[in-house]
C-alpha cells in the first residue's frame, strides 16, 4: 500500500458542516480560535456519525487581542472516513479541512 494521496482537496467552515461528501482521509487541521477553549471532532456519516477523532483547542487570543492559530497534521494515512466525513465545531471560529 503506498502513502501517496492522489488527490488534495480543502474544505473551509465557519461553524460545523460536512467536510467531504464521500468516502475520505482526514490529512491536516488548520484552524483559527479566539475566546474560550473548545474542540474540533471528526465524524464518519455526517452530524449523527461515528466519531473518529477529537482534538481540544486551546484559549483563543493573545495579549493584543488576535485569534490563535493552529495546525494539526495527522500522521501516515490521515484518519479514513469510509461514508462521508464531517466536522463538528465547538468554540472553533474557522476551519480548514485537508483531505484526499
Amino acid at each position: 500500500m503506498s502513502d501517496f494521496i492522489g488527490s488534495v482537496k480543502t474544505t473551509r467552515l465557519t461553524s460545523s458542516g460536512a467536510v467531504s461528501a464521500g468516502p475520505s482521509r482526514i490529512l491536516s487541521i488548520y484552524y483559527v480560535s479566539d475566546g474560550t477553549a473548545g474542540s474540533i471532532t471528526i465524524k464518519d456519516g455526517g452530524t449523527g456519525g461515528t466519531s473518529m477523532a477529537v482534538f481540544d483547542v486551546g484559549v483563543g487570543g493573545t495579549s493584543a487581542g488576535e485569534p490563535i492559530t493552529y495546525q494539526i497534521d495527522l500522521p501516515g494515512q490521515g484518519i479514513r472516513c469510509e461514508t462521508s466525513s464531517y466536522a463538528t465545531l465547538s468554540n472553533v471560529d474557522k476551519v480548514t479541512v485537508i483531505y484526499g
